[in-house]
């Protein structure tokens, strides 16, 4: 059952290291400035893949529409980041979430479960993983500038 609700506004990317967020961490040799590529991801979420990927999401999300509501209500959707790993050679991506101590801090007036607070924080990454995949599929037409150092031992 697809859930009809209207796309949120694709994120505005900052700068954030993703080695800050508990759910990414980006390898890299050395100190040198890393480029996340975040001016073209910005434009390629704003020219079609935020919606491409909500339209496939909200096709197949088990969210409903109270859930989605209280996602919105918080802005959930405009503190996703997103950033080329050119380690990985992908996009990786950081969802946002509900936070543990949601209950302590009246987080939100309808949040009342955790079962609740599990499905809108499992859809996001959901959400997330498919804006990347877009993303690295349909728009990105670089290639991995990382090219791994010659002694790495051989696992064939």
């Amino acid at each position: 059952m697809t859930l009809e609700v209207d796309t949120p506004a694709p994120p505005t990317l900052d700068f954030v290291d993703p080695n800050e967020y508990e759910d990414a961490t980006i390898s890299a040799s050395g100190t040198e400035e890393i480029d996340y590529r975040r001016e073209e991801l910005q434009e390629f979420l704003e020219t079609g893949a935020w919606e491409e990927a909500f339209e496939e999401w909200r096709a197949d999300t088990d969210l409903e529409e109270r859930e989605f509501s209280i996602a919105r209500d918080l802005d959930l959707f405009a503190d996703f980041d997103f950033f080329w790993d050119d380690f990985a050679d992908r996009v990786g991506y950081h969802a946002p979430g509900i936070p543990e101590d949601w209950q302590a801090r009246e987080y939100h007036p309808e949040l009342d479960t955790w079962g609740t607070v599990s499905a809108i924080n499992a859809e996001l990454t959901e959400f997330g993983q498919i804006v990347s995949v877009i993303l690295k599929e349909e728009y990105i037409d670089w290639e991995a500038e990382y090219e791994p150092p010659e002694d790495l031992p051989d696992f064939d």
